[in-house]
């Protein structure tokens, strides 16, 4: 009965890691992914401070307005880049679009894989499992921090 209820309080745990990670990437990559549905243009890196860069976004192709001043994470682009962004409605904040913005908006989730994957392997004893989680979850890290 013990064993039971630890494998299943193992299983919620990462379960609840999972959706953790899934539900803080989307608050990022739904702008990266869907940018059919928002404005998208390009943004030129003028300064980096923190852990934002600011510069001016041009709308591409009159879908939108031009704004002074918006800011991306710094992870996602070096100074006097131009990256393509999607600005968030009603904020000054850009998301980084393209292969390279996906991948780092789904980063959290990597992370959650990683976590999920020690609860599977300790809590679960499930370590084939664990180990494909893990594995993916660092292919997803390495993934985004090739392509930035």
């Amino acid at each position: 009965m013990l064993l039971v209820a630890r494998t299943g309080l193992m299983g919620l745990l990462a379960l609840l890691l999972l959706v953790a990670g899934v539900w803080t990437s989307w608050q990022t990559a739904q702008y990266a992914m869907l940018v059919k549905a928002r404005g998208r243009g390009m943004m030129t890196v003028s300064a980096c401070a923190g852990e934002r860069c600011t510069g001016p976004y041009v709308p591409s192709a009159g879908e939108g307005r031009r704004l002074a001043k918006v800011s991306v994470a710094e992870a996602a682009a070096d100074k006097g880049a131009r990256v393509e962004v999607t600005v968030k409605p009603g904020t000054t904040q850009a998301v980084r679009t393209g292969a390279a913005g996906v991948l780092h908006a789904w980063v959290p989730f990597a992370g959650s894989l990683l976590l999920a994957a020690l609860v599977v392997a300790g809590g679960m004893r499930l370590r084939r499992t664990a180990w494909v989680m893990g594995l993916l979850g660092a292919v997803l890290l390495g993934a985004a921090f090739a392509a930035l």
